[in-house]
């Protein structure tokens, strides 16, 4: 372990800051002699110094992975449930820990990546401990000779999985690939994003706690080239689950069909619609849309960014959506940094208090998106800079007067930039709304029950939310329409992603 910036360290008992890689249940060094920086965004100080993982880590680790699932293929439903319930609780009892981790490497604020992100790692982790016991065949009835055959199929867990993990949840979007995989008894290599690589990889010591057999998990840092190309192309990895860019979801699929066609589940981008009818609740409608658009800095694939509001009360949403965003407590987590966030300030919505962007490749990224939407002629109402001299903190911003052509209408700027368009009636909205290459959520602001679920119905995304926005359950599926992915994750939809259906047939007959 080699971190470099003092204000890591953690009292006895608490969980050590790793920075190698994690294979076959132990902390290892790079053999590839790759390292990077991870760091803190609201201080643009390096946190610690990382291994990353090259061709022969990612060998070792595909190694113990194809070792581990002999073993885990054999367990009972009933061992990888207890194995999951352990993780939980473990989880639990270091949460205000990894919750600081969490907030100093991505740069939300503690008590949202307490209260939102490890609350709900641990809820995905009991969930899918749940199914783990219960998933099984059936038994089949042939239409053919059917009363001389017997069938049945069974779920059996597809092998060794590649998981590769974005930055803006980098928890989260972990436990939705680990929950199922592990639940169907099916061993990993999970890679982190090299933004984001502390949490996870800290919970090393948890897996082996919770008495997954080793090399059940094993977490490789890295980036996309070589790290995430060498997961994509192994031919040891019968799977890839992916959530990220659907830039990269495309290499991901070509890179499956230039090797063993390994199946492909990706959660790719996003630039979601809200629609605002006439006969909204106003209050309801803008607190729908800031919920959408801020949480997590604007850094969330379902941000609703095309919002969507009919012509007769623009102005009025409009006001509302301004009022709300001028309540946003803006800094670093507490208790680190400059410019900390005051807890005594009053705002609508605490889930959405800004914390700085996770890089200056994203600060810059956003920034420079906010000026192609001025120079393209849309009217910014708020916002429209960085924050402060130090750290990536980007104004929460709102542009008004735009329209469908415009850059920021159809790129998916992923910061805290909310785009407001106007229509005249509610086939127009449906209409612009599905023109978008995505379809990963949508939602509808409407007092009228049938009218919200006839637009549902047309609208062209894996999520709809009506009167509210980024609800989520883990009962829930997750994923998108055209560009937007594969396959779902969360609820029992995301276990077809890990499990390979054999059907079993035997002749019967009554002995004479």
């Amino acid at each position: 372990m080699a971190a470099t910036a003092s204000h890591v360290s953690y009292a006895v008992g608490a969980l050590p800051l790793e920075t190698q890689l994690f294979i076959g249940g132990k902390y290892v060094d790079t053999k590839s002699g790759i390292k990077f920086d991870t760091i803190d965004p609201a201080t643009e100080e390096v946190i610690a110094t990382m291994h990353g993982a090259g061709k022969e880590d990612i060998d070792d680790a595909v190694a113990a992975a194809t070792s581990a699932f002999e073993i885990t293929k054999r367990m009972s439903g009933s061992e990888r449930r207890n194995c999951l319930l352990k993780l939980a609780d473990l989880i639990e009892k270091h949460r205000a820990q990894i919750a600081e981790i969490e907030s100093r490497d991505n740069g939300k604020p503690r008590h949202i990546a307490d209260t939102v992100d490890i609350m709900y790692v641990i809820e995905c982790f009991r969930y899918y401990a749940g199914w783990a016991d219960k998933v099984g065949g059936k038994v089949l009835m042939p239409t053919h000779n059917s009363h001389s055959t017997f069938a049945y199929t069974t779920h059996e867990p597809v092998g060794v999985c590649g998981q590769i993990i974005p930055w803006n949840f980098p928890l989260l979007m972990a436990a939705w690939k680990l929950g199922p995989a592990l639940a169907m008894g099916c061993t990993t290599v999970l890679k982190l994003s090299e933004k984001t690589p502390l949490s996870m990889l800290m919970l090393g010591h948890l897996f082996n706690e919770a008495g997954f057999p080793a090399g059940t998990v094993n977490i490789v840092n890295g980036y996309g080239n070589p790290t995430g190309d060498l997961i994509a192309r192994h031919p040891g990895i019968r799977k890839v689950a992916f959530t990220g860019s659907s830039f990269v979801g495309h290499k991901i699929v070509t890179a499956s069909a230039e090797t063993n066609l390994k199946k492909v589940s990706l959660e790719l981008g996003g630039k979601s619609a809200l629609i605002v009818c006439k006969d909204a609740d106003l209050d309801e409608a803008a607190t729908a849309a800031h919920v959408g658009l801020f949480l997590n800095m604007g850094q969330c694939c379902v941000a609703s960014s095309r919002i969507f509001v009919d012509e007769e009360i623009a102005e009025a949403f409009t006001a509302k959506v301004v009022a709300l965003a001028k309540t946003l407590r803006q800094g670093a987590s507490e208790g680190h940094g400059d410019g900390a966030i005051d807890l005594s300030l009053p705002t609508a919505v605490p889930i959405c208090d800004l914390g700085p962007q996770v890089d200056k490749i994203q600060f810059d990224k956003i920034l420079g998106f906010i000026e192609v939407g001025k120079a393209e002629g849309a009217t910014c109402v708020l916002g429209g800079s960085r924050v402060g001299t130090k750290g990536y903190f980007v104004a929460p911003t709102i542009f008004t007067g735009v329209t469908d052509t415009m850059t920021i209408c159809k790129e998916e700027i992923f910061g805290p930039v909310m785009q407001v368009l106007t229509f005249k009636d509610n086939n127009e909205a449906i209409r612009r709304a599905n023109s978008s290459v995505y379809g990963l959520a949508a939602g509808i602001c409407t007092r009228d029950v049938g009218n919200a679920l006839a637009m549902a119905k047309e609208l062209e995304a894996g999520s709809i939310w009506i009167n509210c926005y980024n609800n989520f359950d883990m009962a829930c599926p997750f994923g998108g329409y055209k560009e937007s992915g594969w396959g779902r994750d969360k609820g029992e939809y995301a276990l077809e992603n890990y499990t390979e259906v054999k059907c079993v047939m035997i002749p019967i007959a009554i002995q004479k």
